[in-house]
Formats: structure tokens, C-alpha cells, sequence
């Protein structure tokens, strides 16, 4: 019998936290442990290889995402609202998230040493250079719209854009693999360090994500269904239950896009060429769940550094977290990879990557769902706003 990667990922965080809780409890040092020390180079090198793949990943997925959105005759007439609707969720998303975790503060007063020794300059959004991972965005961002003017004379480079983007992913697919054991080794020495304290503040966090994003979900967007599509949300919810319940089932808005597809123009009463156009240039530029994660996640990150954000990195965290979504695949813990980017643009510590892969699949479950929620109501209030 194969066992799925996160299966593998849950059975290493156990089996971590399991070693990290017996080193702890009789004083031993991660170090002393030979198993242990060899596990945390494979976390490193792990990690390591992520972050030599971010850049080409975040460029490929930006130009390809954006060059993909290309305009026909009557997309024209949807594209204002599409792009207005989702800057809003999204920037809401993200308030939403940033603001839940300035008042509850999980992690606040857990120092963890080693995140904070490799990130000197935590805090601190990175000063604009030409190796800064903004300028990468803007880069890719350009090409994005330079392919769309060329038309016809860009398919080509397109092309190899698109190519290149599908093995930068089958190489992260590769690389996953490392990350059972990679994880095992890290959480070993994170608990050896913290103790119980550590588990009780991963427990608050994915609470605290879960419950913010649920809000995200069953407050914001469907207040938004209904002023501007005037759509009941009870009635959405019924008509979409097939569609939520896949995209929970199977992380991936991908793989919801067929189901999605039916329910809206079945069960809604969508337009079939608006929810066919909508749909998947939403699953590009709208990503509600994983937007408001990311944000959360990095000041979680911070939190554990003993580290505060100020107000305007804040803002940095937000803006990269939108900007990196753009392209980002519909595959399970996708966000994990564009997480990078965003902890880098304030200098918070790669090395915290792997307590949040380790914590990831009941969070990815609903930060998907309510991404592909996201997308259906984008169809529902473009088709209003187009007047069809």
C-alpha cells in the first residue's frame, strides 16, 4: 500500500514531537543524538532546496499567471468587476487575518532561539535591492503583461514560460519527499527545547487560523453574495454544498473547478460562459484562504522570534502575500512554497517553514474551501455587475 506524502508529514511531526517530549524530559541535547543531528541536516538541506527554487518558482508562476489572463471580446466587459472584487476579498482577507492575530498574539512569549539566531534582521522589511524578491515580482509581473501585448508573437516564450513552471513544480514534488524526515528532526529539537509550551501555542495558532478563516468564509463573503449579488447565501450554501465539500476533501481548487463549474451554472443559475471565464482566472487572482494564511503565518513567525512587525512591514507582508498568490497552483500545500516569499520580505527565519508544513493539512483543508467559496461568489456578483 502507498502512503500519501501527508501521511508521511504527520507521521514525522508525531514521531518528533514524540522524540523532542523524551530528550526534553531528561535534559539530553538534540545534538547528542546522532539519528537526531542527521534528521535536522535533511530538514536543512530541505529546506535549502526550497529556497533555491523560490525565485524561478514565484517568477514563472507571476508572468505565466498573468500572461494566461488573456483578453477576448466580451471578457472585456467582466474584467473591471473580476479584478475590483477580488482586491477587495483578498485585502480583507488579509486585514482580517493580520488584525485577529494582533489581538490574540499566538506565540507571543515563546522565544525560540533558533529561529531567532538565523534571522538577525527580523522585523524589518528588506530594503529594495536588485537580488529583493520585490523586484523579482515586478519582473515577472511585466513579463506577465508583455507576453499579453505581444499576442500571438509571445506564445512562444509562453510557452517556455509554462514549461518551465511545470518542472520547477515537479522538482518541488521531488523535494517534498525530504520533508517527513526533514520535520521529524526539526520538531525534535524544537520540543526538546520548549516543551509542552510549544504544542500548546501550535494548537492555539491553528485555531486561531481556522477560526479566522471560517469568519472569512460564513461572515465576510457571504455579506458580499448578498449586497452585491443579491443572492441569499443559504440558498448558495445549498447549491454549492457538492463543490465545498470536494474542495475540503481534496485541498485543491483544481480539482473543484469541474464540480464548481456545475453547481454554479446548474444550481445558481450562472451564466455558463460567465462561470467558465471567472472560475479559473479566479482560482489565479483570488485566493482569499491563502492570502489571509500567509499574513497570519508570518506574524505567528515573528511572534515566535520575540519579534514585533511594525505597521508598515505589516503592510509589506499583505502586499507580497496578495502579489505572490498571482499564479500560485490549486494543489495541496501549494501556499507553503509562496509562504517562503513572504517570510523572506521581513526577514523572518526560512527555518520556521518546517513547524509549518508539519501543521499544515487540517489548515490547507479549509483555507481551500474558502478559496474556492471565493471564486463561486466572484461569479455570482461579475454576472450581476455585467448585467446578465
Amino acid at each position: 500500500m502507498i502512503v500519501s506524502l501527508n501521511t508521511q508529514i504527520f507521521a514525522g511531526a508525531l514521531l518528533g514531537a514524540v522524540f523532542g517530549l523524551v530528550l526534553g524530559h531528561t535534559g539530553l541535547s538534540p545534538a547528542a543524538s546522532p539519528l537526531l543531528s542527521g534528521l535536522d541536516l535533511l530538514g536543512k538541506i530541505f529546506i535549502g532546496l526550497l529556497k533555491l527554487l523560490m525565485v524561478p518558482l514565484v517568477f514563472t508562476s507571476i508572468a505565466a499567471g498573468i500572461a494566461n489572463l488573456k483578453h477576448s471580446g466580451r471578457s472585456r466587459r467582466v474584467w473591471p468587476a473580476l479584478i475590483l472584487y477580488s482586491l477587495t476579498t483578498t485585502s480583507l482577507a488579509a486585514a482580517t487575518g493580520l488584525t485577529t492575530m494582533n489581538l490574540i498574539k499566538p506565540g507571543e512569549g515563546l522565544d525560540i532561539h533558533l529561529f531567532k539566531a538565523s534571522a538577525p534582521h527580523a522585523g524589518t522589511a528588506q530594503p529594495l535591492s536588485a537580488d529583493n524578491i520585490f523586484v523579482i515580482i515586478v519582473l515577472a509581473a511585466l513579463t506577465g503583461i508583455i507576453l499579453i501585448v505581444l499576442g500571438k508573437k509571445g506564445e512562444p516564450l509562453l510557452k517556455i514560460v509554462n514549461k518551465v513552471f511545470e518542472f520547477i513544480m515537479r522538482f518541488i514534488s521531488i523535494v517534498m519527499r525530504l520533508a517527513p524526515l526533514g520535520i521529524m528532526g526539526l520538531l525534535a529539537g524544537l520540543i526538546a527545547q520548549a516543551k509542552l509550551s510549544l504544542l500548546y501555542v501550535l494548537g492555539k495558532y491553528i485555531l486561531v487560523v481556522m477560526g479566522s478563516t471560517i469568519f472569512h468564509g460564513l461572515v465576510t463573503l457571504p455579506l458580499i453574495l448578498w449586497l452585491a449579488a443579491k443572492i441569499s447565501p443559504r440558498l448558495f450554501f445549498k447549491a454549492m454544498k457538492e463543490a465545498l465539500i470536494t474542495a475540503f476533501a481534496t485541498s485543491s481548487s483544481t480539482a473543484t473547478l469541474p464540480v464548481s463549474l456545475r453547481c454554479l451554472t446548474q444550481n445558481v443559475g450562472i451564466d455558463k460562459y460567465i462561470a467558465r471565464f471567472v472560475l479559473p482566472i479566479g482560482a489565479v487572482l483570488n485566493m482569499d484562504g491563502t492570502v489571509m494564511y500567509e499574513a497570519m503565518a508570518a506574524l505567528f513567525v515573528a511572534n515566535l522570534c520575540q519579534v514585533h512587525l511594525s505597521l508598515p512591514a505589516q503592510m509589506v507582508v499583505m502586499l507580497t502575500a496578495m502579489a505572490v498568490s498571482i499564479g500560485a497552483p490549486g494543489i495541496p500545500s501549494a501556499g507553503m512554497v509562496t509562504l517562503m516569499v513572504v517570510l523572506q520580505s521581513v526577514g523572518l527565519p526560512l527555518a520556521a517553514l518546517g513547524l509549518l508544513i508539519a501543521i499544515d493539512r487540517p489548515l490547507d483543508t479549509v483555507r481551500t474551501m474558502v478559496n474556492v467559496e471565493g471564486d463561486c461568489i466572484g461569479a455570482c456578483v461579475v454576472q450581476r455587475a455585467a448585467g446578465n
